[in-house]
């Protein structure tokens, strides 16, 4: 097709416009989809998605099907009314081709066609069009079929009308464009699963589906209708813990135009877990949504303690303490959110705040007076954590030494490296004396540090702060990583760039890993949020043969190895770290040239957060079914 003609035989300056829109989408897909990686290619999915969520929130569509067809084709179907087919009064061709192929042509910006909307910007569907190979779309309206199709962001296939038809809806079918994700173009159904299931619980009465064609032999189908919303969610996440009390307290509530709905439940953990979401977006770093449920929590907590009796005089509590084993979801729809910097991470719309405040201060007011016993075992809960805040700032205190290397006979553990910057540095936490030793001697002293940890370290997942920092081990940690420790952690304070986990590759070596991840998770997530945790992959065995040898660091490759010999070699499988020298030690596992490490990622706190509830956590059923499910990967556990 000859780019330089519009299809009616005029070339004017709307379809110059048009041109340059989309080309500016090619040459610099990043700025408007985040990467041309993975989660770019995952990123089209839901835009094309978001649209038919946009149609369902507005009333006329309540069945979205997403499905993976062979070749990695994505097909995205929704049953409302169809894109409109009329004549586009500024472009003069198909609104349909307009939304298509015009930037911030959606039906998002007149807020008239939708109240609100969680497409990105409203450049969805036709930044998706212009990275895709083809684009072809289905439309069932008025009781006739439509057709048109894409390649490359340009018409193919012009509207046509291919027959008649009794129902209603939209059906989109895209091939990513292989030549700008170069990377891959292989869908995660994991990834798209795990997003459409949150989709349903933020949207209650959609029925969402997903369908894994890609293998005939595996047809793989999940279909989520969660009436319940948000508070099915929380009984979800909170699933195999033991909780506080028996109901999810639910409120919600519009106002100003912004609809508010909030779940909460407490259990019987530590740990305070509260997701935040504008427009089904998920909201990492907060924003005013959060603040105004802190808030609120916290001032209606201590109204009713103080009303019922139940402080001391003058007691009150700090919004930490009302916060511990929480469990929450905030999800707020908001027709014209403001956000704090270029990504979602955080809202800053500030007239969210005061409505959150109206809707949850009547709400959670309500749920305590209508449960009584539950409002007691919570504020009781706040009082025991306020206690454990207090001891913990005095043990807090006593890790706050000048030097990381002074107090608690810590001299002797930490054999630090000789360079001060942090960029270059890195720190092997290493279980055991003897493997200790080894690679305080292989080691390269310049830049590598090495902390061998003697005792067991404490499962975070069971002890509140003022246990966790009474522990040798991780009080040494803490000490050698020199960033504080929970409210007061700083990353800019970090003495090393790389924490490399080295343990034995059996069973205790990945109990240890997990408590290590645990605390790291729990009380340092921004070193996991930043990269800064990595895994060391020593080998399983050594293959000698005369003067020859190599390392095999998993079975298949150790086939390999011994595929290329004749002969007898000798294998030696490494049952530890301390049967390695020195030497054997940094060329396998530490010299940077040679070596192999898992950096450990977070895609997505809320999954971490099960997934470490569960391994670390009470219940036992819950764990067993999960390690049985996943016993392929739990041999090495990369999270």
């Amino acid at each position: 097709m000859d780019h330089n003609h519009s299809n009616n035989g005029t070339y004017n300056s709307s379809n110059i416009q048009i041109l340059e829109g989309l080309e500016a989408v090619k040459k610099r897909p990043g700025m408007y989809i985040g990467t041309t990686g993975p989660r770019g290619l995952h990123h089209l999915v839901w835009e094309i998605v978001d649209n038919s969520v946009d149609e369902a929130l507005a009333g006329y569509a309540d069945i979205i099907t997403v499905e993976i067809l062979p070749g990695n084709v994505i097909r995205v179907e929704d049953n409302g009314r169809g894109i409109p087919v009329d004549i586009h009064p500024k472009t003069k061709r198909p609104s349909v081709e307009t939304v298509y192929t015009v930037l911030h042509a959606g039906g998002k910006f007149d807020h008239t066609s939708y109240k609100v909307s969680g497409g990105l910007h409203g450049v969805g569907a036709s930044v998706v069009n212009a990275l895709s190979e083809y684009l072809n779309i289905e439309i069932h309206k008025d009781g006739k079929i439509y057709q048109i199709g894409f390649e490359h962001g340009f018409v193919k296939q012009e509207l046509t009308c291919i027959g008649e038809t009794d129902k209603t809806g939209t059906r989109v079918t895209f091939l990513a464009d292989p030549l700008i994700f170069v990377e891959s173009q292989e869908y995660e159904f994991e990834t798209l699963r795990n997003r459409i299931q949150q989709l349903a619980f933020l949207n209650k009465g959609i029925r969402f589906s997903i369908k894994d064609l890609r293998d005939e032999s595996v047809n793989v189908h999940k279909e989520y209708l969660y009436g319940g919303g948000v508070r099915e969610y929380v009984e979800f996440l909170n699933a195999g813990k033991e909780l506080l009390h028996p109901m999810v307290a639910y409120f919600e509530g519009e106002q100003e135009g912004i609809t508010i709905e909030i779940a909460m439940q407490y259990n019987t953990g530590y740990a305070s877990n509260i997701y935040p979401f504008t427009n089904n977006i998920t909201n990492p770093e907060g924003g005013t949504h959060e603040e105004g449920f802190k808030l609120t929590l916290t001032r209606i907590i201590n109204n009713y303690g103080k009303n019922y009796g139940i402080f001391k005089k003058d007691e009150s509590l700090l919004g930490e303490d009302t916060r511990e084993g929480l469990v929450a979801i905030i999800s707020v729809k908001h027709p014209d959110p403001q956000f704090e910097g270029q990504t979602k991470a955080k809202l800053g719309s500030s007239d969210v705040r005061r409505v959150v405040s109206n809707i949850m201060g009547e709400g959670l007011e309500r749920f305590l007076l209508e449960n009584p016993s539950a409002a007691r075992t919570i504020i009781e809960k706040a009082i025991m954590a306020q206690r454990a805040r207090i001891a913990a700032k005095k043990a807090r205190e006593a890790t706050r030494r000048k030097s990381p290397l002074d107090s608690l006979g810590f001299a002797s553990k930490l054999a630090d490296c000789r360079t001060k910057d942090s960029t270059k540095s890195e720190i092997y936490i290493v279980e055991g004396d003897s493997a200790g030793g080894s690679a305080k001697q292989g080691r390269d002293s310049e830049y590598q540090a090495i902390l061998p940890l003697r005792g067991k370290v404490l499962n975070v997942e069971k002890a509140r702060l003022d246990k966790v920092l009474g522990n040798k081990e991780i009080l040494s940690m803490i000490q050698a990583f020199g960033t504080g420790i929970g409210d007061e952690f700083s990353i800019a304070s970090a003495r090393y760039h790389k924490i490399i986990i080295m343990t034995d590759a059996d069973v205790d070596g990945a109990h240890i890993r997990t408590l290590l991840l645990t605390f790291f998770y729990r009380y340092m997530r921004q070193l996991i949020e930043k990269g800064y945790i990595y895994i060391a992959q020593p080998p399983l065995f050594k293959v000698q043969q005369g003067k020859f040898v190599e390392y095999a660091y998993e079975e298949k490759e150790l086939e390999v190895i011994l595929a290329k010999l004749n002969g007898k070699p000798v294998i030696q499988r490494y049952k530890g770290l301390g049967e390695m020298n020195p030497e054997q030690l940094w060329d396998t596992t530490m010299d940077p040239s040679s070596r192999t490490l898992l950096q450990v990622n977070l895609e997505d706190a809320m999954e971490a957060d099960m997934i470490f509830s569960m391994l670390m956590g009470e219940d036992v059923s819950t764990r067993k079914e999960f390690i049985q499910n996943n016993a392929e990967y739990v041999r090495n556990l990369d999270i």
